[in-house]
């Protein structure tokens, strides 16, 4: 079981399936034939590309992926599901009597120096349509989200995707999908559509400039429009855009760009994956815009692999430190299994002063993680009286989180914490005050228990007291 992503379900992609191929070489001068450059080969790669690099980068970060697609009846197609075999990818790949699609790049350094294409358009039959819905349903009941990747080469056909959305909204299986075109009727009631800023443009019919409050309105527009549940834009040097119950804008992470190649192939299969094991939908998305920095700084079509992304997980960690109740035991499972020790305490945290800061100090230096059991707004009610808290629990779990020797914040409804602590049996259950040992609610969870006196002086009450004089 990987820490990161501590499910296993399985992810079925559909769509163009592209072997990519490259020829790496350099420059040194001039055909005498004509006034091109002549590439002195060192070097040729062969990847999967389209729908089968989103299968791959599925597959790099520890994920069950299943592709089906189209080949032609050539070596190129023998390739491919060699390819497709090597990183343990199930596929079906429909034969047809175009060739297989194949893209090959001659690269000089970082220079692209022309691209060569070999396909032809692929004409739909009742035949291929069969084909394609016959294999859909042998692989579907065995999956659990179903990736769309649509590179315009003709396996997404609008009846073929309108029949695997609503088979999909029918079974409640998650849709994601990487549009092509500006024909988006057959994206329809999909779960979520991620197109890039031109993307977007094509299908709103104008440019548009790469700016938050443009691409808002463009993108409330589309997704009401079609009907999707989410939309995402990707929009480069500018990082994201996620349009869920609200619209949250997600900034880049990447340093340097080398090549664009299959980012948002990596974003589409990061999502997949991370909702695959349990990750909220906003969760999911900002650890595919870190796989999509990632990815960018590598030169061709190049998959992001697991320990890449689990490298970055620190710093994504520090950004989401408020977790869900359900995902409780899977993080303490990892933090243990890496053998830290663990600090829990809890409190309503209203107004941060002084002694909180001086108290919470104090606490982190009893292990290495420091966990917050936070009273939900409807607890502190409880036990405050109605005109508490002062600030509510979103923002208080934000203040808390955006504390440096906090390492999660876990908001509860009870009045005591005794339901959290029996998940997460701290090492170091702290209590603030003059409490008595034997008086600490759920001390029966902890290895050790902990009062840790307040500074004098300092108290939420006194501090609203003395704001109601002024």
């Amino acid at each position: 079981m990987s820490k990161l992503f501590p499910q296993q379900n399985k992810i079925l992609i559909i769509g163009d399936a592209i072997l990519d191929v490259y020829y790496l070489g350099k420059v040194d001068r001039v055909s005498p034939e004509a006034p091109v450059p002549v590439v002195q080969v060192q070097k040729t790669s062969k990847k999967l590309g389209g729908a089968a690099n989103v299968a791959n980068n599925i597959s790099k970060l520890n994920g069950d992926a299943s592709l089906i697609g189209f080949s032609g009846k050539d070596m190129n197609c023998k390739i491919l599901k060699d390819l497709l075999s090597e990183n343990n990818i199930n596929h079906s790949l429909i034969e047809t009597q175009c060739p297989t699609i194949t893209k090959i790049r001659v690269v000089s350094g970082v220079q692209q120096i022309v691209r060569v294409d070999f396909e032809e358009n692929i004409t739909t039959t009742d035949e291929l349509e069969f084909l394609k819905i016959k294999h859909l349903d042998h692989d579907f009941e065995n999956c659990d989200i179903i990736v769309l990747s649509d590179y315009g080469k003709g396996f997404i056909t609008e009846k073929f995707s309108q029949y695997v959305i609503n088979k999909s909204n029918i079974a409640n299986k998650p849709t994601i999908i990487d549009p092509k075109g500006n024909d988006w009727e057959k994206y329809r009631n999909a779960t979520i559509v991620t197109p890039n800023v031109k993307e977007l443009s094509e299908i709103v019919g104008f440019p548009l400039e790469n700016e938050d409050d443009i691409i808002e309105k463009a993108g409330l527009m589309v997704k009401q429009k079609f009907n999707f549940k989410y939309l995402l834009v990707t929009r480069s040097e500018k990082g994201m855009t996620f349009f869920g119950e609200e619209i949250e804008h997600i900034r880049t992470t990447a340093t340097e760009v080398f090549d664009v190649s299959g980012a948002g192939d990596t974003v589409v299969a990061t999502i997949a994956r991370a909702l695959s094991s349990g990750y909220s939908w906003i969760d999911s998305i900002k650890l595919a815009n870190k796989a999509a920095g990632i990815v960018v700084s590598k030169i061709g079509t190049e998959p992001i692999s697991y320990y890449e992304l689990e490298d970055s997980i620190e710093e994504f960690r520090e950004e989401n430190k408020v977790i869900d109740n359900d995902k409780v035991e899977n993080i303490i499972k990892e933090l243990k299994s890496k053998d830290k020790k663990i600090v829990f305490t809890n409190g309503c945290f209203d107004i941060i002063h002084k002694g909180h800061i001086k108290y919470l100090q104090e606490a982190k230096k009893h292990g290495d993680v420091l966990i917050i059991g936070l009273n939900s707004d409807q607890s502190v009610k409880r036990l405050k009286g109605p005109e508490r808290p002062i600030k509510d629990q979103e923002e208080r779990s934000l203040i808390m989180s955006a504390l440096e020797m906090i390492d999660y914040v876990i908001i509860f409804d009870e009045d005591t914490p005794a339901a959290i602590l029996e998940k997460i049996r701290p090492d170091t259950l702290i209590k603030g005050g003059d409490y008595k040992i034997e008086e600490i609610v759920g001390r029966e969870f902890a290895v050790t228990t902990t009062v840790i006196p307040f500074i004098n002086g300092y108290s939420t009450s006194s501090t609203i007291d003395k704001i109601k004089t002024i």
